[in-house]
């Protein structure tokens, strides 16, 4: 009743008869090495499955048999720091078992079985617990406290508690249920990864995720619990801004999904993330990371699993009360990997050969994210950021993958390939992109930076945006036919452009900018810009206004050290007022 026999074999996908009572989305598993594989459709008896290993020498007249039980995460201790395939399995302890190839069908737990883990309770015995209440903690890493929680669907009275080391698979707490039935909770629980974990209340996404990044925190900002697109082409710099934001966003842990890339990419993240330093506590950035590798070399069924392993792991800790940033990449090489499936599947497809339903699972994806209260009987509140890169063929954002995502996330990180060329960090071009947040974030920026934080930003993008149109002329008649104003305005943009934009990813200084100095850095140069307007209406020729000596400061004021900025930007601002009033005065007197 449990296994059906092989039809048909292409490639990662299998068909299968005999199996009349699996249900959709079952793990099976397939041929003598019980390679793991999924239901993806089912017609009478006949199922196709999804294989997430190589299916090379599986043939017809080949067993297949239902596990009865959706495709689930574990989730316990001993997830952060740890590096999994697509399917949850440790990469480390696979290396381990059977060298630098992986054997097929290997089958080994997601978390250390073994290893043991100190529990300190945070109930007492007679207390009435529900789904979701945190029983107690373990410290996973020297920054992550991991949080016990009751499992959803569970409620009792605490009747014992076992405090100290133990495995996740031993009992910490004993409930006794309303029914007089006694439950046994241990540290480890399963949960199926198509499900989303449930929340008591979504709230307005209105707390901007600090990042650090000029461009991002002030022209382009997102909300904790929103959803971004970074999509660009090759070489436009995708992976240091996905670095930058997992190393210096204000999120508590990070899951970074590494979804059909190049193996040499993945090589790289693997390598640098143990090696970057978290700003805030000194240690390994790995110590609140959790890796999902998953490259183009493997099945292409794993890539979807890959998404959807990542994106549970992280409610699991956003359901602790944490802010979680996922990052995915890439969204386009799961699109691929659902083209495939769907064309083998005979499907009838959609715009350049995309299946008809590549939007609605881009939307499950991303709906995922959002800032709750999470489900417990205290007021427990956490966030999901949810940041997917697109890789664009050729860069054109015009392909179905991109439009699909542009129509669902909230803000759009456009990469410019014209601008990494031109060397110019972070890529991301200030007319293309676009943050649907501004309105919700602008009170909060007013009241926790500065009450004009929200006019000057609009002040900024309005240069940038004329910059652009005098460009056109001066291509087509020259700078000369210019006013002296227009040349003003050209020359404050390339300073927001050069000074304030631009920034180093590789320069300790320049790598970090807090809000207020951004704020402060900004209004320097809209300063230098006001303050020009006002001389060149008082007859102060154009060229001695852009040869003050504070110009020059403002050019190299980003590599002021952030315990040392205020003083100094205060001096360029008082050394600006005063070059451009005696430069006034002269005139005047002249």
């Amino acid at each position: 009743m449990n296994s059906g026999k092989i039809i048909k074999v292409s490639g990662p996908l299998v068909v299968a008869e005999g199996l009349a009572h699996a249900n959709m989305f079952d793990v099976v598993h397939v041929g003598r090495d019980k390679l793991i594989g999924e239901i993806i459709e089912m017609r009478g008896d006949r199922a196709s499955i999804q294989v997430y290993e190589e299916t090379a020498g599986i043939g017809f007249g080949d067993i297949v048999e239902t596990t009865g039980a959706p495709l689930s995460v574990e989730l316990a201790p001993g997830l952060i720091e740890n590096i999994y395939d697509g399917i949850q399995r440790p990469l480390e302890e696979i290396r381990r078992l059977s060298g630098s190839n992986i054997k097929r069908g290997l089958s080994v737990p997601a978390v250390d079985r073994n290893r043991k883990w100190n529990f300190v309770a945070s109930v007492k015995v007679g207390d009435t617990v529900s789904g979701g209440d945190i029983l107690g903690t373990v410290e996973e890493t020297l920054i992550v406290e991991h949080r016990i929680m009751v499992p959803h669907k569970v409620s009792g009275v605490v009747e014992e508690i076992f405090e100290g080391e133990h495995t996740v698979e031993e009992t910490v707490v004993r409930l006794r249920t309303e029914s007089g039935e006694v439950k046994d909770v241990s540290m480890l629980q399963k949960w199926p990864v198509r499900v989303g974990r449930p929340y008591q209340e979504k709230l307005p996404p209105d707390i901007p995720m600090q990042t650090g990044q000029r461009i991002i925190d002030t022209i382009f900002p997102v909300a904790k619990g929103g959803t971004a697109a970074v999509p660009g082409p090759f070489g436009s710099g995708k992976t240091v801004v996905q670095h930058q934001l997992a190393k210096w966003s204000d999120v508590d842990l990070v899951v970074y999904i590494g979804c059909g890339e190049r193996g040499n990419e993945m090589t790289d993240v693997l390598r640098e993330f143990p090696e970057l330093k978290d700003p805030k506590t000194g240690e390994s950035l790995m110590k609140r990371t959790v890796l999902i590798a998953n490259t183009s070399d493997m099945p292409v069924a794993a890539r979807e699993a890959s998404i959807y392993t990542g994106i549970t792991i992280a409610e699991y800790y956003r359901d602790m009360g944490y802010d979680v940033a996922v990052i995915a990449d890439s969204t386009s090489r799961w699109a691929e990997a659902l083209r495939e499936m769907s064309g083998r599947l005979e499907e009838m497809p959609g715009e350049e050969g995309y299946p008809a339903y590549l939007s609605s699972r881009l939307a499950q994806f991303y709906e995922r994210a959002g800032r709750i209260v999470c489900k417990a009987s205290t007021d427990r509140r956490g966030s999901l950021t949810a940041i997917g890169a697109v890789s664009p063929p050729g860069g054109d954002i015009s392909e179905p993958v991109s439009q699909a995502t542009l129509r669902i996330v909230k803000v759009f990180w456009g990469l410019d390939s014209s601008l990494a060329y031109a060397r110019h960090f972070p890529a991301i071009n200030w007319l293309n992109s676009y943050s649907l947040y501004l309105d919700r974030l602008g009170a909060w920026y007013n009241n926790n930076v500065h009450r004009d934080f929200s006019k000057q930003r609009d002040a900024a993008m309005s240069l940038l945006q004329n910059e652009a149109e005098l460009q056109e002329i001066v291509r087509l008649v020259g700078i000369d036919s210019l006013s002296a104003s227009d040349r003003l305005t050209l020359e404050t943009a390339r300073i927001v452009r050069e000074d304030f934009l631009q920034q180093n990813a590789f320069v300790d200084v320049d790598s970090y900018t807090p809000l207020e100095k951004q704020y402060q850095l900004l209004h320097l140069v809209l300063e230098f810009y006001d303050l020009g307007k006002r001389a060149l209406a008082a007859g102060v020729p154009m060229q001695k206004v852009f040869d003050i000596k504070a110009r020059e400061r403002i050019g190299r004021a980003k590599d002021v050290p952030n315990d040392a900025y205020a003083v100094q930007y205060a001096e360029i601002s008082k050394l600006m007022n005063d070059e451009i009033e005696a430069l006034i005065g002269a005139e005047v007197q002249e």
